[in-house]
């Protein structure tokens, strides 16, 4: 049985109670780390790193989700585990002045953040992926992208307005409200969603070494797990030096820089929603957004490293990268639906892909960055960067045009011939 679209909609709110506990390590925590405490830049940009490391249990959460047929339990005690590492975080910034003790509550804190995350999110993906109609798969990966997104901005905000004027008390009163709040919302999410689905596909493998290694063989599956690698490695690589990039290279101040990166998240919702309502309608299929998006975003980066008009290739980028993620997530439940029984650990492996991506992307760009200008031009050294991510974006959607083949009114994924 599949789910009507009012419960895809509810569903989806425990993506929003996701993004918006998953937004605080990198805004707020990142800003009192380094500001009010005065730790070096790379501490927390460590940290995130630990916690997108830790998300290499995805496929273990997944296939605990297979086997148990609980994803609900999954989705809100791995939201209640986020909420306690945010919290823990909080308390040792607010509450804790000596700075091992400190650092050792932020590592334990991230990795629960991080163990959180995945088995929140790799259940979520692997409910929304068996919940939902085959054509309807492009329009959810929408729906998803856009709680997430919708679930970072009111958490950001909500919790900026809560502090101001901000002090440790206020801290450790708004960060457990918003946890509460999170966890809330994941409730009203899944209650009886799991029920309405009917009884739970026999499980293809009962062991995880079993399962992951017949995720593996299935070529069409391996094969897809590199493209997520890829294609996320370069979704990810300009992130964390756009607006580094518009002060040095565009001598933007911070108020302009931040609307920049609000205009890319902007352009990246709207490509979002175009191809969302398109693909419903059969107008392109997943493949074909997925390599558009990799083409323009290809073409916004090359804009950007020739120097060109920076509001302009900005929102070219932000568009591409909409478009890019319903072809790429749609593509990945679509894939993931395909095996029942094994669902949850075929989501897991290529969560497992997608943050290890992620979690090297920053690290990749600010270690190029800060090599590079101490040789070449910071206009250059900055190039540098937005040119391998044109690249990275190209072959993505090579791999793209062979991996992903429509065939009939519904595109399947099949490995290229």
């Amino acid at each position: 049985m599949k789910l009507g679209w009012v419960n895809l909609v509810r569903l989806c709110l425990a993506n929003a109670a996701i993004g918006g506990l998953a937004a605080l390590p990198v805004n707020l925590f990142n800003r009192l780390m380094t500001v009010e405490l005065d730790w070096p830049a790379m501490l927390p940009g460590l940290l995130v790193a630990l916690h997108y490391g830790v998300q290499l249990t995805r496929p273990y959460w997944g296939h605990r989700s297979d086997a148990h047929g609980g994803r609900t339990r999954f989705i809100l005690g791995g939201i209640a585990l986020v909420g306690a590492g945010l919290v823990a975080t909080a308390w040792a910034i607010a509450r804790v002045e000596n700075s091992a003790l400190a650092l050792a509550i932020w590592v334990v804190a991230y990795t629960a953040i991080g163990l959180g995350i995945g088995a929140a999110g790799t259940s979520f993906l692997a409910l929304l992926a068996s919940a939902a109609p085959d054509r309807q798969k492009g329009a959810l990966a929408t729906l998803a992208w856009l709680m997430l997104i919708f679930g970072a901005i009111v958490a950001s905000v909500g919790t900026g307005i809560a502090l101001d004027p901000y002090t440790p008390d206020r801290l450790m009163a708004v960060v457990p409200a918003v946890a509460f709040i999170a966890l809330g919302f994941a409730c009203i999410a899944t209650v009886n969603i799991e029920r309405r689905l009917g009884p739970v596909p026999a499980l293809a493998e009962p062991g995880l070494g079993p399962a992951l290694k017949s995720t593996w063989a299935d070529q069409a599956a391996r094969r897809f797990t590199g493209f997520v690698f890829l294609s996320i490695l370069a979704f990810y690589l300009s992130e964390l030096i756009l607006e580094p990039f518009a002060g040095h290279v565009h001598g933007l101040p911070p108020e302009d820089s931040t609307r920049l990166a609000g205009g890319k998240d902007g352009a990246a919702l709207i490509g979002m929603i175009a191809a969302g309502t398109l693909s419903y309608f059969y107008v392109g299929s997943l493949r074909t957004w997925a390599i558009i998006g990799c083409g323009i975003s290809a073409a916004g980066l090359a804009g950007l490293a020739t120097g060109l008009n920076i509001w302009l290739f900005t929102i070219v980028l932000g568009l591409g990268n909409g478009l890019f993620v319903v072809g790429a997530v749609g593509s990945m439940m679509r894939l993931a639906a395909k095996r029942e029984g094994a669902v949850g650990t075929r989501m897991g492996v290529f969560g497992a892909a997608q943050a290890i991506a992620a979690g090297i992307a920053g690290l990749i760009a600010t270690g190029i960055v800060d090599i590079a200008k101490r040789t070449m031009p910071i206009e250059a050294a900055y190039g540098t960067v937005f040119v391998i991510e044109a690249l990275l974006f190209i072959v993505a959607a090579l791999v793209a045009m062979r991996l992903l083949h429509s065939t009939g009114p519904e595109p399947a994924l099949q490995p290229g011939k």
